[in-house]
Order: C-alpha cells, then sequence, then structure tokens
C-alpha cells in the first residue's frame, strides 16, 4: 500500500507529491482529558487515524496526511485536568504558518480535517481566512458530520458522538483495546442530561457543567469493538468521499480583488 504518513516519507518524495497536486490533510485535534478510562490522546489519535485510512481509501487521488495538530481549544476542560489548550490567536496562527509552509513546499490543496468539538467554529473562521489570504482551497469539515448517519445506525446508547462516550471508547477498543482502562468503564457514565439553556444563544460552558464528576457525556458502558470499527470505516468513506469531490478543490474566488477592480457603487 502506498505510504500516506507525511513524517515517514522523504523530501524527495513530498516534492513529487506536490508535482501531483496531491492534497495535504491537516488532522487538528486536542490534547484533553477524556474521563477517567480514555488517554487524553484520545481527539489527536483517532483523527489522525481516520485521515490516513481516507488517504489510504483515495487511490485514484494522490493524498498526504500530516501529524495531527495537537493544540487545540480546549479551556473548558481543565476543571478535570490532564489538559492542554491554546488561545484562538495562537491557534490561527499555528494553521496559518502551516498552511504557508504546504504553499513552500508546493500543495495547493489542504484539509483541516477536525477532531474535537472546541475546534469547529474557530475551524471554520480559520479556513475561510486562510483561502482569502493565499488564494487556494482550503476545507474544513468535523469527523462527526462526514457520516452521520452511519455513525447514528452503530449506536445504541446515544444518539450521536458526544465526549468520551460510547462511539469514542468503541473506536479506541476497536483501533487498540490496550488504551482502554475496563476496570473504569463501569465508572465513565454521564451523571445526566445536560441542559444547555436556550439553543437561540452561544456562551462559554466548562465541563465540569456539561459533564460533572466523570467529564464524561454518554454512555461508555455500551461500547464494542463492532461498533468502533462500524464508525471508524465510516468516517474514513466520508473524509475520502470529501477529498475526492473535485468541486471542493475550485480555487476561491477572489473577491477583494473583484472588488477593487469594480470600485464603489
Amino acid at each position: 500500500m502506498t505510504e500516506v504518513r507525511w513524517e515517514r516519507l522523504t523530501a524527495p518524495q513530498l516534492r513529487a507529491l506536490a508535482e501531483r497536486d496531491a492534497v495535504v490533510v491537516v488532522p487538528v485535534a486536542s490534547l484533553e482529558q477524556h474521563g477517567p478510562h480514555l488517554p487524553v490522546w484520545t481527539d489527536s489519535f483517532i483523527g489522525h487515524s481516520v485521515s490516513v485510512r481516507a488517504a489510504e481509501l483515495c487511490e485514484d487521488l494522490p493524498a498526504v496526511v500530516l501529524p495531527p495538530m495537537w493544540l487545540g481549544l480546549s479551556e473548558h476542560h481543565f476543571p478535570f485536568g490532564g489538559t492542554i489548550s491554546v488561545d484562538y490567536a495562537t491557534f490561527a496562527g499555528i494553521l496559518r504558518c502551516i498552511v504557508r509552509s504546504l504553499l513552500a513546499d508546493g500543495f495547493s490543496k489542504v484539509m483541516l480535517f477536525n477532531s474535537h468539538g472546541g475546534n469547529i467554529d474557530p475551524l471554520a473562521v480559520s479556513a475561510r481566512e486562510l483561502a482569502h489570504e493565499f488564494g487556494i482551497p482550503v476545507l474544513t469539515t468535523t469527523i462527526t458530520k462526514v457520516a452521520p448517519a452511519a455513525i447514528s445506525a452503530a449506536l445504541t446508547a446515544q444518539k450521536a458522538i458526544h465526549h468520551a462516550c460510547e462511539g469514542e471508547t468503541s473506536i479506541w477498543m476497536h483501533l487498540d483495546p490496550s488504551q482502554v482502562r475496563m476496570e473504569e468503564i463501569a465508572n465513565s457514565v454521564s451523571p445526566g442530561n445536560f441542559d444547555a439553556g436556550s439553543q437561540a444563544s452561544s456562551r462559554f460552558w466548562s465541563f465540569s457543567e456539561r459533564a460533572p464528576v466523570t467529564g464524561v457525556r454518554g454512555d461508555a458502558r455500551a461500547a464494542t469493538p463492532e461498533k468502533g470499527k462500524a464508525i471508524f470505516e465510516a468516517m474514513a468513506e466520508g473524509l475520502a468521499r470529501e477529498l475526492r469531490d473535485t468541486a471542493n478543490w475550485s480555487p476561491p474566488d477572489d473577491v477583494w480583488r473583484r472588488g477593487r477592480a469594480q470600485g464603489p457603487r
């Protein structure tokens, strides 16, 4: 199988991929608490693993996957310990440096593949700004959005993936069960339903408010390796579809130059 992991390739091999107009997948994740039973590496490990599998599925499309960006916006997890977070300015600055480096290396198609909920809004802004600044397609999507129906169909205790829950625990059981602290599964359950208030407004909620006591949203007791395999493969296939979609990779409209050319109205 063709190697798709950036860190395992040589500089000449990466230059050759750039000449083939390869898509670069940048897994964007976090380093944060995932309850008493899962490692703090959960989002980074899962996001990178799905990215690699998706790139392998794109045999008709050259694609390469960077190591995961493990610094995300995770301050809401601080009450439980084990969490490293950055502010938005730093987060956006790192992404800008990555995209600028990819341009210098000859690449011009970038997918910022997110696997952490706290990164969704910041990535939406960053992807838009980076496309404007560098004039190349910079996409972003989130791991739970590329195959929602398949994810929901695989789960039995919840309708979607939340945090350190049935879904994430199942994926770990499929990929590396040695990392799941099975003796803690009984303690890895949300203590109750969380009501975030009005759905018409947004504010900061810490995980001590969202998931008191356990730091888990969902029910890890329902996790199985079989569910994890189904979810993992569906996510990889969903990302592969996004990578293959040629409409995603058209150059962004240069709205700034067009506006200047037209002048005031």
